[in-house]
Order: C-alpha cells, then sequence, then structure tokens
C-alpha cells in the first residue's frame, strides 16, 4: 500500500493552495484515492495558508492529520509550526527565502530549493510554486509528472494554458535544483 500525507504551507498567494490542487489533480489522474484539505485565514492574501494533501492506493480514512509524511513549507511562520509534525523518517522540503531560523530535525530527510531566485532568473515570479513542486517530485516521485502537467491544465483557466509549457520547465528546473541538506 502506498499512502502520502503531505502538509503544504506558507502564506496566501505563495501558490500553497493551487499546489495542494495540482497535485491532487495528479492523484486522481492516476486512479489514487485522493484528499484535499485547504485552512487559510480571512485574509487569505498574505495571510498563512495550508493544504494537506494525501494520496492513497487505499481508502483514506480522514482528511485530518496531526503527522505528515512529507512538510513542504514556504515561510518560517509555517516552519515553526509544522516541523515538528513531520513523522520520523519523512520528507521537509523548503525555500530558504524569508526562513531565519532552518530546520533543526535530525530524524527526517530535509531538502532546499532556492525556487524564488529561480522563479527570478526564469522572469516569472508566479512559477514559483511549480519549481517547489517540481523539487518534491524530484525527491518523492509520487505521481508522473505527464500527471501534474494535466492537473495544472485542468487547474488553469483556458486563456492562461499558454503558460503551460513555462510551468512544465519550472517542475524539471526544480527537480534539477533541490539539494539535500541531511547527512
Amino acid at each position: 500500500m502506498t499512502k502520502e500525507a503531505i502538509i503544504i504551507a506558507g502564506f496566501g498567494g505563495q501558490g500553497v493552495l493551487s499546489m495542494g490542487k495540482i497535485l491532487a489533480y495528479a492523484g486522481l489522474i492516476e486512479a489514487k484515492n485522493v484528499s484535499w484539505f485547504p485552512a487559510y485565514g480571512p485574509e487569505q492574501r498574505g495571510g498563512t495558508a495550508n493544504v494537506t494533501v494525501i494520496l492513497s492506493d487505499s481508502r483514506i480514512s480522514s482528511p485530518v492529520l496531526n503527522t505528515f509524511d512529507t512538510a513542504i513549507i514556504l515561510n518560517q511562520q509555517s516552519l515553526d509550526k509544522f516541523e515538528s509534525k513531520v513523522r520520523p523518517g519523512g520528507i521537509l522540503v523548503y525555500d530558504p527565502q524569508g526562513i531565519s531560523r532552518k530546520p533543526t530535525r535530525t530524524d527526517i530527510t530535509i531538502y532546499t530549493v532556492n525556487a524564488m531566485e529561480i522563479a527570478t532568473e526564469m522572469d516569472n515570479v508566479k512559477a514559483f510554486n511549480m519549481i517547489v513542486l517540481g523539487a518534491y517530485l524530484k525527491v518523492q516521485p509520487i505521481v508522473r509528472l505527464e500527471s501534474v502537467m494535466t492537473g495544472l491544465k485542468k487547474s488553469l483557466p483556458e486563456r492562461h494554458h499558454k503558460l503551460l509549457p513555462m510551468n512544465q520547465a519550472a517542475l524539471i528546473k526544480g527537480g534539477e535544483m533541490v539539494e539535500s541538506l541531511s547527512v
């Protein structure tokens, strides 16, 4: 049985909920059982936001979790809140931009990707979340890139489909640039 419980957390406007939605669509495309459970404050853009995504080969009993297999972290508040909730042996992926205190756990595998820097180099800061998602999928290939691209196409309004090639490049670049910080 394959099951992956993921928390994606950051500020509203960073593409946290979109990243989770695209991952959930990819899971559905691959005939997995899926749960997508967003949480955000009333201020949404600029406030904290997170989404729990569960992808499983078997039934999912509850979308509400206390521990996660993976945490994808995009800001310091989220690191402070969710680092301790990654199960021992789990994965933490984060963008160091805006992180003042680095993760300290030694019982999880920690990866970093300079997604904001890469997005700036690509001249498209909106690709930030796809770079982070690409980094995650490189270290934990729970779904195929083709399924993610199909999920992205379902998520984007048709008027934005011209951005699909740029988003695919961002996913690939994130996978190329992810670095392990664990020994």
